[in-house]
């Protein structure tokens, strides 16, 4: 039997490249996303949505009732923007997309993976979920609650049949990744042969690069030193 996935935003960087990976490997691939995908593939199927509308959840529920048992779901939507303090607009859009776009993906999908009896739900975060910023802190507010939430989620269903797992990616060269300083910038290409371990390994969390977790650390400690002392 063909494996099924359905991928959240997967309209341009990793959501796009894991889709076309898991194709050329035989999947069943669902997507929604705000644009339509340039993919024409038989085994592919696109629904257009935007996470922030109610309409989401409806055509959600759609896709799930037409695609059956999925192996598993991958939401990739995000979105990231410099803080204007004169305008929070976009503030309120990034927590929207970020972290309640995720629980309302969650909310539909680990209801009809759990009555399945099985499934995989992975979502991509950030090292930034662990830092402050003054540069972008709505994005790494909702970075901090995706990670909680997912991760909260592994732990109450440690003994249920179906897997959580947080993806905590550092720079990936996507529009995404905004700032002057962009230290061990990642490929998509690279980030997509670990997302595709991550579906086979199932772990809880999942960090790439490793060296960010000591440096993100520092980063943190630093952070709080400038809060303390001004």
């Amino acid at each position: 039997m063909r494996k099924q996935a359905l991928l959240i935003g997967n309209s341009d960087g990793i959501g796009k490249a894991v889709t076309q990976k898991l194709l050329t490997e035989g999947w069943t691939v669902y997507g929604i996303s705000r644009s339509d995908v340039s993919l024409n593939h038989p085994s592919y199927q696109h629904a257009a949505a935007d996470v922030r509308e109610q309409a989401y959840s409806d055509t959600l529920r759609d896709v799930l009732a037409k695609a059956g048992p999925l192996d598993v779901c991958i939401y990739c939507a995000g979105i990231g923007e410099l803080l204007d303090a004169s305008d929070l607009t976009m503030d309120v859009q990034v927590v929207e997309v970020n972290l309640m776009g995720l629980i309302k993906t969650v909310a539909r999908v680990l209801p009809v993976m759990l009555e399945k009896g099985g499934g995989h739900f992975i979502g991509l975060s950030s090292v930034a979920d662990v830092l402050l910023s003054d540069e972008a802190p709505a994005y790494h507010a909702s970075k901090a609650g995706f990670s909680n939430y997912l991760e909260g989620l592994a732990l109450a269903l440690k003994n249920q049949p179906v897997y959580i797992t947080n993806v905590r990616f550092g720079f990936v060269d996507t529009k995404m990744a905004k700032g002057p300083v962009k230290p061990f910038m990642m490929s998509v290409e690279r980030a997509t042969d670990h997302l595709l371990k991550c579906i086979k390994t199932k772990p809880a969390r999942y960090t790439v690069p490793k060296i960010a977790i000591p440096l993100v650390a520092f980063r943190r400690f630093m952070l709080k030193i400038k809060l303390m002392f001004p």
